[in-house]
């Protein structure tokens, strides 16, 4: 075996330690640009001022504020007291004001919005009958669609704000219009699935029909911060539809709406029993519009163009794959005025295709072996074509522009992690650049890659940095006995002594197309320049993190070699990297321990169990246990249905449990709507039937993210309590 260091720094320390509470308070976050929103002029972005109270107008060649587009102190209308989000009309002259933002799931939420005349600066409600879901402005400014307890309205503004109904048929967990349904909205990115035509006069949109759909209920109680009133004296029950792996899913379809006529149509959208329709678009021909397909397998994406008058579709582009099409493709999809721009694996790696919107190919960008990993879009003026992708190394991004003839111009500076903005023009971008050492900087840049401005260094979040005793940070590879090679980073002590054997924690995720292991400030558990790692570096622990057979950037051979067995190599790379880590002459490797969140949970108890006994201790976050409890759409996409993968269903920490090794702590919020509480409840179980032992900690009414109050601190505080106790 064999380890090679990428980057290696090493800071000079004044002494000062970390303390949890200022980690999980965000204390380290630095400062973000806060909803940046480029304006169609070309030449200005908008964004919401640190306090919250204003929309600013900023010029994308200065950088200087050029105007106040909305502020709530002066605001003729309805009074509020901050800004939670906004949305820009097509024409620029309104805006709608989102308020009173309630979450629902990770993507979608309620809000009361606000309609605001920017040329008069006055603005009145949306609608006075309750808040609102995903508003849509049509092409031309004059028409508003929302949703509404799961239907369709519409406001006409030069019709004094007059709003009517366009679908009446939408009722909790049975019809939802416009908006998609828990699992599509989880697993395809997307929180809206409703359309306006270029001419404004049809509303489209995908309709879910979950009645079938099997329920689930979490019990809620009445808990602290926020509490509860209503769960008093008896606790409830939030129930929704939730598909778990072979089980029906919404039944889909597209309809469109006439505005005029109020003429209602089903389109003739061809979808397998059980597919999906991840996403609908507009395109700038008012008889089109774009409506993208997936079979259940997910191994077959088409585009048809979909006439909603006569509610003919026409087949453009089909792309199918022997595994699964990558999830993150679809929102890479850009549809333009003339070509439709996708990404795709289908030669080993993500590279991009244009076609013609009649769905002709015209040309291949990238053709060397490295993944696209964003793609930012075409100026139909020039043919560039705009996107980031790790051209230095599956640790790197890069923002690029490949030109119409073929040749593809690196446009940002520095290694490390780069990510754009664009105007949309496309003359000008922010580049938000950050590394490993360095926390994020945001340059103003045109579209040559030349520096115009810098907006945010950074430099006070860097100096308050500088007085913690921070320790080394290193990039390394090494390669296991199977003969893969596998990349991660390492942490240690500021007082770091090469004769000394330190104990180890590994953080891992590990599932499929992720990664954790990037020339990035936000590495770690908690991001904000490793600072969760450097915590636990200052208990006395080296910290270091692999990203195993199955993660992203290295080409779909290495992504995709997980396929209908997830966990198995997963598991086995782990185990590999503690055995390597043991030989090295700095590690005491009878104190190894490992941790992860989610899949980082599903991978910890994997590796414990994996039957190389080399984990002293471990941490589940909220971990899945078995696939069988978890959704039909990521599950299915990577397993296939348990009917089809019997054997590779049974490769899961239940199963093994008989064989787990080492102090397991495992955690999981009772109100987890994305991985039940169901998965922990059933695997402790079977620790108990085959006699192991272990500790659990439950939080009360917390879902996936197990946060509120003082919520994560203590989560955290357990766990660094639990390393330092069992890793003695």
């Amino acid at each position: 075996m064999c380890a090679a260091f990428l980057v290696a720094t090493t800071q000079l320390v004044a002494g000062n330690n970390f303390d949890l509470k200022s980690i999980t308070s965000g204390e380290f976050r630095g400062e973000r640009m806060s909803v940046v929103e480029p304006m169609t002029d070309g030449e200005s972005y908008a964004q919401i001022s640190n306090d919250g109270k204003q929309i600013v107008k900023y010029s994308f060649k200065t950088g200087k504020q050029t105007g106040i587009l909305f502020d709530v102190a002066t605001v003729r209308g309805g009074k509020i007291e901050s800004v939670d989000g906004y949305i820009m009309s097509p024409d620029g002259r309104r805006m709608l004001i989102q308020t009173d933002t309630k979450t629902i799931y990770r993507h979608s939420f309620t809000a009361t919005y606000y309609i605001y005349d920017i040329g008069n600066n006055k603005m009145v409600p949306l609608s006075d009958g309750g808040p609102q879901q995903t508003p849509l402005f049509s092409p031309d400014g004059n028409q508003i669609a929302f949703v509404r307890d799961n239907n369709i309205y519409l406001v006409k503004l030069l019709y004094d704000n007059a709003e009517s109904q366009v679908t009446k048929d939408g009722a909790r967990n049975e019809i939802i219009n416009g908006i998609p349904d828990w699992v599509n909205e989880e697993e395809f990115s997307n929180d809206r699935s409703m359309v306006f035509t270029a001419d404004g006069r049809q509303i489209c949109w995908i309709k879910y029909d979950e009645s079938k759909v099997r329920e689930y209920s979490i019990q809620l109680f009445r808990g602290m911060n926020p509490s509860k009133e209503q769960y008093a004296d008896y606790p409830g029950l939030y129930t929704y539809k939730y598909p778990v792996a072979g089980a029906d899913n919404s039944k889909v379809a597209v309809y469109s709406y006439d505005i005029k006529s109020h003429q209602t149509r089903k389109l003739d959208v061809p979808v397998e029993a059980g597919g999906y329709i991840p996403r609908i678009a507009m395109t700038a021909d008012p008889t089109k519009i774009a409506v993208y397909t997936l079979n259940r397998h997910q191994d077959c994406l088409s585009i048809y163009m979909v006439n909603p008058l006569s509610t003919v579709s026409q087949l453009v582009i089909q792309e199918k794959t022997n595994k699964y099409v990558r999830e993150s493709n679809l929102s890479g999809i850009k549809i333009t005025d003339k070509h439709i721009v996708v990404p795709s694996d289908r030669d080993g790696y993500n590279h991009i295709y244009v076609y013609s919107l009649g769905g002709q190919l015209q040309r291949q960008i990238v053709k060397e072996q490295y993944d696209v990993t964003d793609v930012y879009g075409l100026d139909e003026v020039t043919g560039d074509v705009y996107f980031s992708a790790a051209m230095l190394g599956s640790h790197d991004r890069q923002v690029l522009v490949a030109h119409q003839n073929g040749k593809i111009d690196r446009i940002t500076q520095q290694e490390g992690y780069n990510s754009a903005i664009f105007s949309t023009n496309f003359k000008y971008f922010i580049n938000i650049w950050n590394d490993l050492n360095n926390p994020p900087v945001y340059t103003l840049c045109n579209n040559v890659g030349k520096q115009l401005v810098t907006l945010i260094d950074n430099r006070e979040l860097r100096e308050k940095m500088s007085i913690y005793n921070i320790g080394s940070r290193a990039m390394f590879s090494f390669t296991t006995s199977e003969g893969v090679e596998l990349r991660g980073w390492m942490i240690k002590p500021a007082d770091f002594n090469a004769s000394k054997r330190y104990p180890v924690i590994m953080y891992q995720y590990g599932g499929p197309g992720s990664q954790q292991v990037l020339n990035t400030w936000s590495i770690g558990m908690c991001g904000q320049g490793g600072v969760m790692e450097h915590y636990l570096a200052q208990q006395g622990f080296i910290v270091v993190c692999v990203d195993n057979r199955g993660t992203g950037g290295r080409g779909s051979d290495f992504e995709k070699c997980t396929y209908l067995r997830l966990g198995e190599l997963e598991a086995r790379d782990q185990v590999e990297t503690a055995i390597w880590l043991g030989t090295q002459p700095y590690v005491d490797k009878n104190r190894i321990g490992i941790w992860g969140w989610s899949y980082g949970g599903w991978n910890t108890l994997m590796s414990m169990s994996e039957g190389r006994q080399v984990f002293r201790a471990g941490v589940a976050i909220a971990p899945p246990t078995s696939w069988r409890y978890y959704d039909t759409v990521y599950t299915e996409r990577y397993m296939r249905t348990p009917k089809e993968n019997p054997s590779g269903y049974e490769i899961n920490p239940m199963s093994r449990a008989d064989k787990l090794s080492g102090s397991l702590l495992i955690c999981h919020g009772l109100a987890d709507d994305n991985v039940h509480f169901r998965n922990t409840a059933e695997y402790t179980e079977a620790l108990v039937q085959a006699d192991k032992d272990f500790r659990e900690i439950l939080y009360t009414n917390r879902n996936h993210s197990i946060y509120g109050g003082n919520t994560r601190n203590h989560l955290f505080r357990q766990v660094v309590n639990f390393f330092k106790s069992e890793m003695k």
